[in-house]
C-alpha cells in the first residue's frame, strides 16, 4: 500500500455574543455563550481534520478548495465540506486508516460530546468510530485561548490507497 500521514491546524477567533453565532465543533452545535467568528461555520475542529486530509493526500488545503472571498461558502457547513473532501479523496483512490482530533482552549469541555461528535463525523470518513479519537486540551490559560479569545484544533490522520 502507500500510507501517507497528514497534519491540519486551524484557528478561529469567538465572535461576540450579540453575532448570534453557534459553536460548531465536529459537526455539531455545542452549547456554549459564544460562537466562532468565520466565513463558513467556523467549525475549527473540522477545518484541522480537513487540512489533514488534503494535507496527506497532496491536494492543497481547504483555503484553495473552498476559499474565504468566495459567497457561496458563507456560512457553509463544514461536514458538507468535508464530505466534498472526502469525494475528492476517493476519486484519487485514498481512503482513511484513522484520524485524531484535538480541541485546543480552556473551555467548552467536549467530554459530554465526544461520543456523539465521533458518530456524526465517523460516517463521512467512512470509518468505524474506534478509528476516530476526539480529544482536547488546555493551555493552562496561557495564549489567546488560554485567554478564551479564540479555539484551536490540530488534526493528524493517515490514509492509504485503496487496492484495485
Amino acid at each position: 500500500m502507500s500510507p501517507r500521514v497528514g497534519q491540519g491546524f486551524d484557528v478561529h477567533r469567538f465572535a461576540a455574543p450579540e453575532e448570534g453565532r453557534h459553536l460548531m465543533l465536529m459537526g455539531l452545535s455545542v452549547p456554549h455563550d459564544r460562537g466562532l467568528k468565520g466565513h463558513s461555520d467556523a467549525d475549527v475542529m473540522l477545518h484541522a481534520l480537513m487540512d489533514a486530509l488534503l494535507g496527506a493526500a497532496g491536494l492543497g488545503d481547504i483555503g484553495q478548495h473552498f476559499p474565504d472571498t468566495d459567497p457561496a461558502y458563507k456560512g457553509a457547513d463544514s461536514a458538507k465540506l468535508l464530505e466534498h473532501v472526502m469525494t475528492s479523496l476517493r476519486q484519487r483512490g485514498w481512503r482513511v486508516v484513522n484520524a485524531d482530533v484535538c480541541l485546543v482552549g480552556e473551555r467548552p469541555k467536549i467530554g459530554p460530546h465526544r461520543e456523539q461528535m465521533r458518530a456524526r463525523i465517523a460516517p463521512i470518513l467512512e470509518i468505524p468510530t474506534e478509528d476516530l479519537n476526539v480529544k482536547a486540551t488546555t493551555t493552562e490559560k496561557l495564549g489567546f485561548t488560554g485567554r478564551g479569545e479564540g479555539l484551536a484544533a490540530q488534526a493528524v490522520v493517515l490514509i492509504e490507497k485503496i487496492s484495485s
